[in-house]
């Protein structure tokens, strides 16, 4: 189990791809890369190809992944564009779904433990869009409001955490982040994808201090302030 926590950071491809990775075809017809002509303060992470659907993760950037919990609070984002998502030739749209995955303490049987959220709708009509979502308590056990978990080998019930499995133990352990259009439970056909990511960020919030914590930090702050002011009046009448 990692233990140490994301940071706040952003990826806008100007340096490479800093871990992250688009969805490669089997066949070996289209794929994905770095597209310096995408606009949105070009470069962005661009995938032309067709499949079932399309993910953009990332496995190996520290600042996206390990214990989450103690951030207090944390907030997920990417622009995405969709410039076509073709099925049987008829433009349609897809869900995009953030997905933070643990490798860990899997059911057999299974690949991963996973939490996700449905960020929204993308498709050829919306242009580059801005999608996140906030965790307001990364230390939470019950599954937020919206938030969906995946893990257990009982399909009957549909996607959902394994038995004893929490949110918060998931989050405590993200091997991977993962943005996709495969949402837990549903099927989907071979559809063309032309979709690009860009401006993949991270923010997070430290725990909010103890009181006698708290009191000293202003405190200090406060000296601070009234320093400033002294330095800055004697500089005024020197």
């Amino acid at each position: 189990m990692a233990s140490a926590g994301p940071v706040s950071s952003t990826v806008d491809f100007s340096n490479g791809a800093q871990g992250w990775q688009g969805s490669q075809p089997a066949n070996g017809a289209g794929g994905s890369g770095i597209d310096t002509g995408m606009g949105n303060g070009a470069p962005a992470l661009h995938t032309v190809m067709e499949n079932f659907g399309i993910s953009f993760s990332n496995n190996s950037n520290q600042n996206y992944l390990g214990n989450y919990n103690g951030l207090g609070s944390v907030t997920i984002g990417l622009d995405v564009i969709a410039n076509s998502i073709r099925f049987f030739g008829q433009e349609v749209s897809r869900n995009l779904v953030v997905e933070l995955r643990d490798y860990g303490n899997t059911p057999e049987g299974m690949p991963y433990t996973s939490v996700w959220y449905n960020l929204g709708v993308i498709d050829a009509t919306l242009g580059w869009q801005h999608l996140s979502v906030t965790i307001a308590d990364t230390a939470a056990t019950a599954l937020p409001t919206g938030w969906g978990g995946y893990g257990t080998s009982d399909d009957a019930g549909g996607p959902a955490l394994p038995p004893g499995r929490t949110f918060a133990d998931v989050l405590s352990s993200v091997d991977e982040l993962v943005f996709s259009t495969y949402v837990p439970g549903y099927m989907y056909g071979f559809t063309d994808f032309d979709v690009a990511i860009d401006n993949i960020s991270v923010v997070t919030a430290a725990e909010v201090p103890e009181p006698a914590s708290a009191a000293l930090m202003f405190g200090g702050l406060g000296l601070l302030g009234w320093v400033g002011r002294r330095r800055k009046k004697g500089t005024a009448t020197a």
